[in-house]
């Protein structure tokens, strides 16, 4: 027995021996873009054994069958059938041609499609399997993104502008047949750990490391982390681009995509069924791709989702999302995200590839932290010295190990950086953007109000200035000194602020100003003193304010959304061109001041929940919120202080959102409704404001003059819908064009009282609301060759109006995607 079972191990051993073992490596991409395709599926041609591509479009398959060839096949593309060499190990790289076909309609009766069934049961799980059902939980992420250049032609390596760095084009990557030749430009990674409680719900990040290549600022360090950057798959309308996408798993899902059960299959030990979808109709915002369904619990296990070819989208050619989940206890929390999008400005011309990659570790669900370690104060904290971890650090924290290329853009951006032609180019950008030159500890500016006019000014000169970021970094002093050619008068601005602290954010500042003024311009509008103002006026300016104002302020960040701003000023204000402020006397003669003083307290208070900001060191720029703005406005003016003229009291409340209406594109409304307690006269009423430039204002009337209408109580509204080419998209000839329908409606309805209106007799263009609300309403085109709006507005009513236009023509530049 022991010697035939000897025999049998013997005559097994020359057979697995004997069998041949064919090895196939490789990746699958587009042969058009050159964009690797991931979860492609790839098996040996008349066989049944396969295998998926990863998220990056890698394979490995390995048979002991005779095989001659292998089958690529992908949904909207060509299967492709490609030879191999048999008992060998070798790499092979795969391309798919998109597929052009047409079809006649199919109608299956009497089932219904089997992917619905599946879909259900997704929909029905979605408040199991969405993490932002759970109480709390939290993980480590590594963010990794780069930007590269591609698509470099010889001409632009060539130019002499370019010279002094053309050893930069030694970096190009063409290694890779999957991709377009690269050339690095921007490289930053991140650690973090990212904490998430539902009740009161509150996120909260501490990035440990940031590095960017070239830079090391903590308020760029912000970006890097993941409470910018999440997107949820759940959430049945993503805002991708800042454009509202259908998630694949909306409920709503049917009515845009077309769905194709196309297997089931185990994946990382996880029953799965695969589903493909793809857009019912050309040009709308959708995906294409594949989704990985786990069976019984219906969660997404895997995700691989790519934008349309044909949205309408700007100067993004190409943009791919793969994400993988992992179940936690009783959660599916994501394991992995990839995220890869080819931009350019042009079509087929020089653009840039972005690429992010992003992982998570040390998953914890349902533990709640202590209340204290939840602050609202400050959810996003950037640790102390996180912009300048060692190397050490790096190796010990990453997720994953850099490429030998991602290694070097380090390297070869802190030598561009180095160079004088870099500095060069450095401070013309910053000059156009911000409008100042920089001159060691001060800066000089802006350009673009050096030189103005007006009728009462003529031409106006005007030099100013502030201290550099070099002077410091706490503390900041401006000004300017202005003199008009025609009024022979001088005006002065001095202002100085400083950080009491960064953390909350906490500043005050003193500022003085002698200077004229257009009563009733929106804080959107360019200032008088702007040369585009001047060039763009529709009318001449004449009906201006001398101003002269003292201020006292603080501000303060109370927690995170919720600023508040109070203010002590002092305010003189008299008319100008000739103009004074006449009053009738008790006996019914005619009598004028020159001047009135106010001294007001003011407290202004912002509500935006959630809402991000990119930092600057003094000054930051909101991003946006998903939640409506609040702002609260009171005024309270004391009569005999500091020559104060009035007692009053004044308050406003400012609500703006975002309305979205997937398909129908997005409202924008602003409703305000305000009111004046106590005696003022016409200069202190609220101005509503005007428009007499060409140049679009979104938060004015724009077929309202200046100074037109006041009012001591009102109420306001703002509706801007933006219809994203939704009826352009179904005419052959505008689609091609991608232009984009805007319409808009604007009203204010007002009052002045009899006590207010005597006060001081109203100038001949000054009218109150007394005959109902003003309204007016436009329709626009926007998108115009990617930048351009016009906007065609009518005024309904008040037409009698001395000086009126019934219709206006405004345009604007835009960069939107």
């Amino acid at each position: 027995m022991n010697r035939f079972l000897l025999f049998l191990v013997f005559l097994f051993s020359i057979s697995v021996h004997a069998q041949v073992t064919t090895r196939v490596t490789g990746k699958v991409y587009d042969v058009e873009t050159l964009e690797p395709l991931p979860f492609v599926n790839v098996a040996f041609k008349g066989t049944n054994i396969g295998t998926a591509c990863d998220v990056e479009g890698k394979f490995t398959i390995t048979t002991f069958q005779k095989v001659d060839s292998i089958l690529a096949m992908y949904i909207g593309y060509t299967p492709t059938v490609m030879a191999i060499k048999y008992g060998q190990t070798q790499t092979l790289n795969i391309p798919l041609k998109k597929a052009s076909f047409t079809t006649k309609e199919v109608v299956i009766t009497p089932g219904e499609n089997p992917a619905f069934r599946i879909l259900r049961g997704v929909w029905a799980h979605k408040p199991d399997n969405d993490k932002e059902k759970l109480s709390a939980y939290e993980y480590e992420v590594y963010n990794k993104l780069e930007f590269d250049l591609n698509n470099i032609d010889e001409d632009f390596k060539k130019r002499k502008v370019l010279k002094p760095v053309d050893f930069i084009f030694d970096h190009i990557d063409s290694a890779n047949p999957t991709e377009k030749p690269h050339l690095p430009l921007f490289f930053s990674e991140s650690i973090s750990d990212f904490y998430y409680r539902k009740n009161p719900k509150i996120r909260k990040e501490v990035i440990k490391g940031s590095r960017v290549s070239g830079v090391q600022d903590a308020s760029i360090s912000q970006f890097t982390g993941e409470m910018y950057q999440n997107v949820n798959i759940y959430d049945n309308n993503m805002i991708v681009f800042g454009k509202t996408f259908v998630s694949p798993i909306s409920e709503n899902g049917i009515f845009y995509y077309r769905y194709y059960l196309i297997d089931s299959m185990d994946v990382e030990g996880t029953w799965c069924y695969h589903i493909q979808f793809k857009p019912k109709r050309k040009q709308e915002l959708l995906f294409e791709g594949n989704m990985w369904i786990a069976d019984t619990s219906f969660a997404v296990k895997r995700i691989e989702m790519a934008i349309t070819e044909d949205a309408n989208i700007n100067y993004v050619n190409s943009f791919w999302v793969v994400e993988d989940y992992e179940r936690v206890g009783d959660a599916w929390m994501m394991k992995k995200e990839k995220v890869v999008a080819d931009f350019s400005i042009r079509d087929k011309k020089m653009g840039v590839y972005g690429r992010k990659t992003t992982s998570y570790r040390n998953i914890v669900v349902n533990k709640e932290r202590e209340d204290e370690f939840y602050t609202r104060s400050e959810n996003l904290v950037v640790e102390k010295g996180a912009e300048a971890r060692d190397e050490t650090f790096w190796q010990q924290s990453r997720h994953d190990s850099l490429s030998h290329t991602e290694q070097g853009i380090y390297t070869m951006i802190d030598s561009v950086q180095h160079l004088p032609i870099y500095k060069t180019w450095e401070d013309i950008v910053i000059f156009l953007y911000s409008g100042y030159k920089i001159v060691g500890p001060v800066e000089i500016g802006p350009w673009y109000k050096m030189v103005s006019g007006n009728q009462i000014e003529g031409v106006r000169l005007r030099v100013g200035g502030r201290t550099s970021n070099s002077f410091s970094r706490w503390v900041e002093f401006s000004g300017y000194a202005a003199y008009g050619l025609k009024d022979e008068q001088f005006k002065y601005n001095a202002s100085f602020k400083t950080f009491i602290t960064k953390k909350p954010r906490q500043l005050t500042g003193i500022n003085y100003k002698n200077d004229y003024e257009i009563l009733g311009l929106s804080n959107n509008a360019f200032t008088s003193d702007n040369v585009l103002a001047s060039i763009f006026r529709t009318t001449p300016l004449n009906n201006m304010t001398r101003v002269e104002q003292y201020e006292l302020w603080y501000e303060r960040d109370l927690f995170n959304g919720f600023n508040a701003r109070l203010s002590f000023a002092n305010r003189n204000m008299s008319p100008l061109g000739g103009s004074v402020y006449e009053f009738v006397n008790d006996d019914q003669t005619m009598g004028f001041t020159p001047g009135i003083t106010t001294t007001e307290a003011r407290l202004g208070l912002r509500f935006a929940y959630d809402e991000k900001f990119i930092e600057g060191v003094f000054t930051r720029t909101s991003v946006g919120t998903r939640w409506p703005v609040l702002q609260l406005q009171y005024v309270a003016g004391f009569k005999g202080l500091l020559g104060g003229d009035y007692a009053y009291q004044r308050a406003s409340l400012n609500v703006d959102d975002r309305l979205r209406f997937n398909p129908f594109g997005y409202l924008n409304y602003i409703i305000e409704a305000g009111k004046i307690w106590g005696t003022v006269p016409f200069p202190l009423l609220v101005q509503h404001t005007g428009n007499q430039t060409l140049v679009y204002d979104w938060s004015a009337f724009n077929t309202m003059n200046y100074f037109e209408f006041a009012s001591d109580q009102y109420v306001q509204v703002n509706l801007i819908h933006h219809f994203d080419g939704f009826f352009f998209n179904k005419i052959p000839l505008l689609r091609k064009l991608k232009w984009r329908e805007v319409a808009s409606f604007r009203a204010v309805y007002g009052s002045v009282s009899d006590t207010n209106k005597d006060e001081l007799l109203f100038p001949g263009t000054l009218f109150t609301l007394n005959r109902g609300p003003y309204m007016e309403t436009g329709v626009g085109i926007e998108n115009i060759f990617r930048f351009f709006r016009v906007d065609y507005f009518w005024r309904l009513n008040y037409l009698d109006n001395p000086g009126v236009k019934k219709f206006g023509l405004r345009f604007s530049l835009q960069i939107l995607f």
